[in-house]
């Protein structure tokens, strides 16, 4: 029975070096994307104040002990996590790498969550559950989606690559890829077709980074003119 016990600790062991090794990657790429995609970012020194790739690092650790089964240090690192950082990143929760969290503060991400590489997602976004129930509960967001500030992705739902969440859009249905959606509830404003790729992205690409940012409220008049616009276009062609 003994020699049962230290067999299968040599085994999780062996697991979290493997899994720390995977980690150190992703950091990495975490990194360069990082870089990539924050136009504030002048120096590596900045790596050791930023917030929001700091508790993603966090997380990698952190998950590499979950996935290893040393799950009380996992969910102590989670806890320590919350606490300097306030993101709430469940250690179950799958981000691949590549992903950049920017500011960080009041993020949440559960356990059933997928996030794909290429990801940006800002202060104050969701992806959470809309019932109290087991198995899938959480969203699956796709490579190269942006998220905008305060927005809230609820349930087992679909993001599709390329899509963009608008900030404090409240998202509860499927997002095509390449789609942007915005709202409560979120609906669906462009899409990047040939068909109207030219008119509402186009008339829309000043106000986008805004949107995406938190630092521009448009009313529901703005989006209903831009929608309308597209449609007849759209039916002309």
């Amino acid at each position: 029975m003994q020699s049962l016990n230290i067999l299968g600790l040599f085994r999780k062991k062996s697991s979290l070096i493997e899994r720390l090794l995977q980690a150190r990657k992703y950091i990495r790429l975490d990194k360069e994307a990082l870089k990539q995609n924050d136009p504030s970012f002048e120096s590596s020194f900045q790596f050791f104040f930023h917030a929001g790739f700091r508790s993603l690092r966090m997380y990698r650790i952190y998950h590499a002990f979950y996935v290893a089964g040393f799950k009380f240090l996992a969910y102590f690192l989670y806890h320590m996590n919350r606490v300097l950082y306030s993101v709430d990143i469940h250690p179950a929760a799958q981000i691949e790498p590549g992903v950049v969290i920017d500011h960080g503060t009041g993020l949440v991400i559960g356990s059933t969550a997928v996030v794909g590489s290429g990801t940006v997602l800002y202060h104050g976004v969701t992806l959470g559950a809309k019932y109290i129930t087991k198995g899938k509960r959480h969203p699956t967001v796709g490579k190269n989606v942006i998220i905008g500030a305060g927005a809230k992705v609820l349930g087992p739902i679909t993001i599709g690559d390329g899509a963009r969440i608008g900030a404090n859009s409240v998202v509860i249905t499927d997002v095509p890829e390449n789609a942007t959606a915005v709202g409560i509830p979120a609906r669906i404003i462009a899409k990047q077709t040939s068909q109207v790729e030219n008119i509402t992205f186009v008339k829309t690409r000043e106000i986008r980074k805004e949107v995406s940012d938190g630092l521009c409220s448009i009313s529901e008049d703005d989006y209903s003119s831009i929608h309308e616009e597209a449609v007849m276009s759209t039916t002309h062609h």
